[in-house]
């Protein structure tokens, strides 16, 4: 019998190939959909899980407050953090401190290569529980050892042995490889660790960092520790909290410590004056919903088209009740075609997910990889791909199935006038959500681009960001003067910070009317006289640093956002003391956008220190190739050091990083806006195809009394404009709700306007009228003789 039900419904669907083409198409369109956005969120729910420990690992935040704000990090002090190991030592299973992951120059012969790493301590890969292909978790407890990826073993020594192999680090001293671990997998936060040494390498190599052992308000490092077995992280977290406060600069700074667990770091990482609101958790739900909503307007097609054809299966209904089939036995055979339906679909969708991977990862910044040889995603597809038979063919087959037999077979039987309801219903829920998914990409990309058309108060164009290397220290003036000999070059300057992030935030600053008791924190960076001239800042009042002045080297210049800190007036010519040396404030800058493009301006303070700075910036001259311009650069910095790679990153590269988020949040939105109206326009199609049919001798009569092609286009376009007017009602609160949300997250946002909702309407109804008038032009086309003949 189930063989019968499903050769009666391959034969149906042989039979209206149009509406079965437009069903499988639909939903097929809908479950890829629903599948790429399931392998993303996926991806983003198992985040770090490739650390056996991830539920226990976790990283030292702090809260400290200062200019009224409570600003949340993950830069501690080494007392600190030392003091919680030992005073706590019993609520943890590992801790270690470790640097930043930053790059290292490693050289085996004359094979060099620039990969990130940390100084970390000794347990640090078993707490992250590397799988260590060479060595053991002891691999980091002598110094002068170092512990590298299987890639980086690999690019460093092809397939001979890596293990107790020699390597140079930073063209400064030798180091020899203890261990080989497998290559961190793309989500995880730790995917950039190529290589780990020991803390104990970096205490000697760094003075500061022996130094800072004492002092309390150094926050210049990092501290993961994995709590013990049976101890929790939240009780933890609250016994460190003030292991700082009788440190603290001030009263009003009052820093306290928290254990931000791993299992959180990727989704949960926003705060917002002390207080998590969020992140990338945001996303996940925004897109599920989107999943769940596309998939939902392709189900919504094969239940209207469904539906609308139920004359059409009206007489095969009556016959088959009227001879004895039971109720249950016709909603079987419904659902078995529609079962079909969802098998056609899912096949099709899965050679869709196939080929769109690549593109899909590219655009989401992602290595997702099709599940194979997992069972259990194969079992929830299947799972899946019931769930979405019944939701799609449960209404029709329950509708189809009530229909009585002897006014179907005696010919008295007529659809009702409400039994277009809920079809007209549905068609209102597709435009309602393709028509919010409209508004929502328009407005991400006016936030973007309002983002980026904000003066960043500098020319980013041309200007090169090289890491100084171990050799150039020392040499500012003789690699300036050859840059600048090449032609090629406009200007040449070194600072501690790039022109697109602050990488050091201070306080100890003092000054005459100061509030009492009041700490103010500032963007701190260190530069060279020509740092101003090299980045084209705009000074607005006061002069740039000079070498025609020596007093310049108790000098500051300030932004607009650190004279408005201050509250002082007039501000060029007075003294601001830092750490107690008196500091003329020299000339102000107009604010510099160097952390994110979407906040206010952070206070900061330049000053003169060529031993400090650890960066060039490399102005090229305007109008010259840029090709040839690099070569020629190139060939000044090999000059001066013959050790390491000439590795640059364009400053206009690295702001339009800041925007890569957005960017593709914005990318994915619009793609899948684009897939639900198709998926939308689809059923739109079927349904006019269907009207048309359905009212043939309606049109026909018109015509031979007079009417035009124009006037039957209208009267069968204008139903389903009213539907998507409609929809363009509910949609619209329904995205100014979300999206008036979403903007408060950003201090510098666009301002709703009425216009982004009129195009989306307008959009919409261009969409429906284009989708329809095929159908209606085609109907009003018909020779009136050819519907009426029968009459």
């Amino acid at each position: 019998m189930i063989r019968n039900y499903f050769k009666i419904a391959l034969r149906n669907l042989s039979k209206n190939k149009v509406y079965s083409f437009i069903n499988i198409i639909g939903l097929a369109v809908g479950i890829a959909v629903a599948m790429l956005i399931g392998l993303w969120v996926w991806d983003e729910l198992s985040f770090n899980k490739y650390h056996k420990n991830y539920d226990k690992v976790t990283q030292a935040w702090i809260n400290q407050t200062f200019n009224g704000q409570t600003f949340t990090g993950t830069a501690v002090s080494i007392p600190a953090v030392t003091e919680m190991a030992t005073k706590y030592g019993s609520d943890f299973k590992f801790t270690s401190l470790a640097s930043w992951n930053y790059g290292h120059l490693l050289a085996n012969g004359d094979k060099k290569i620039n990969k990130s790493g940390m100084y970390a301590q000794p347990s640090l890969p078993e707490m992250l529980s590397l799988k260590m292909i060479r060595g053991d978790y002891n691999a980091l407890k002598n110094p002068g050892s170092i512990v590298i990826s299987e890639s980086l073993a690999k690019s460093l020594f092809g397939k001979e042995e890596a293990l107790n192999r020699t390597l140079q680090l930073d063209i400064k001293k030798n180091v020899k490889v203890t261990g080989v671990y497998e290559d961190i997998p793309f989500n995880s936060n730790f995917r950039e660790l190529y290589l780990i040494l020991p803390w104990s390498d970096y205490l000697q190599a760094e003075s500061w960092v022996k130094s800072a052992e004492k002092e309390w308000g150094n926050h210049s490092f990092q501290f993961f520790a994995q709590v013990a077995d049976k101890a929790e992280i939240a009780k933890v977290s609250l016994k460190i909290r003030d292991v700082e406060l009788p440190h603290a600069f001030s009263k009003t700074d009052k820093p306290q410590y928290f254990l931000h667990p791993m299992s959180r770091w990727h989704l949960y990482s926003d705060f917002k004056n002390g207080l998590n609101i969020g992140g990338g958790i945001q996303f996940v739900w925004l897109f599920t919903i989107i999943g769940i909503f596309v998939l939902l307007l392709a189900c919504i097609n094969f239940m209207n088209l469904s539906t609308a054809r139920s004359e059409k299966r009206a007489k095969e209904v009556g016959i088959r009740k009227s001879i004895g089939s039971l109720r249950s036995q016709l909603v079987f055979q419904f659902l078995s075609e529609s079962f079909l339906v969802v098998s056609f679909a899912l096949v099709l969708a899965v050679l869709i997910v196939l080929v769109s991977l690549p593109a899909f990862n590219e655009l989401s910044g992602k290595q997702v990889k099709f599940p194979f040889l997992v069972p259990q995603f194969w079992l929830a597809l299947i799972v899946f791909s019931l769930f979405t038979g019944l939701v799609s063919g449960s209404y029709p087959a329950f509708y189809l199935s009530s229909f009585n037999p002897l006014s179907v077979l005696k010919g008295t039987f007529k659809i009702g006038k409400w039994s277009a309801v809920p079809r007209k219903i549905m068609v209102v829920m597709q435009f309602t959500v393709s028509i919010t998914l409209i508004i929502g990409t328009i407005i991400v990309f006016q936030q973007i681009q309002h983002a980026k058309s904000r003066s960043v108060g500098y020319d980013r164009q041309g200007l090169l960001q090289v890491e100084i290397s171990p050799n150039l220290y020392g040499k500012y003036y003789p690699l300036r003067d050859d840059l600048l000999k090449t032609g090629a070059v406009y200007e040449m300057s070194e600072s501690s910070s790039p022109t697109t992030s602050i990488n050091s935030n201070q306080i100890g600053f003092e000054w005459d009317g100061m509030e009492p008791g009041s700490v103010p924190l500032f963007g701190t960076i260190a530069c060279t006289h020509d740092f101003g001239k090299t980045i084209g800042w705009e000074i607005i009042d006061g002069r740039d640093f000079s070498r025609n002045f020596s007093t310049d080297t108790a000098a500051f210049v300030l932004n607009e956002a650190a004279v408005k800190l201050t509250g002082l007036k007039d501000i060029v010519g007075k003294t601001i003391r830092f750490n107690k040396k008196p500091m003329q404030v020299v000339g102000v800058i107009k604010d510099m956008v160097m952390q994110s493009p979407y906040e206010p301006a952070v206070p900061t303070v330049f000053m003169l220190n060529y031993e400090w700075a650890n960066l060039i910036n490399v102005k090229l001259l305007p109008g010259k190739p840029v090709d040839q311009a690099l070569k020629k650069v190139e060939a000044v910095f090999r000059k001066h050091d013959q050790d390491s790679p000439f590795a640059f990153k364009f400053a206009d590269d690295e702001y339009d990083a800041k925007f890569r988020a957005e960017e593709r949040i914005g990318k994915l939105a619009r793609v899948f806006a684009v897939l639900a109206i198709f998926i939308s326009c689809l059923g739109l199609f079927g349904l006019a195809a269907y009207t048309a049919e359905q009212r043939t001798k309606e049109i026909g009569i018109r015509k031979a009394l007079g009417a035009s092609v124009a006037q039957m286009w209208a009267m069968l376009s204008k139903e389903f404009i009213y539907l998507v007017l409609i929809s363009c009602m509910i949609a619209s609160p329904i995205a100014l709700y979300f999206l008036s949300d979403w903007l408060k997250k950003y201090e510098y946002h666009i301002e709703l306007s009425w216009i982004v909702f009129a195009v989306s309407a307008f959009t919409a109804v261009i969409i429906t009228l284009l989708t329809v008038s095929f159908q209606a032009i085609k109907a009003a086309l018909t020779n009136p003789v050819k519907s009426l003949r029968s009459e």
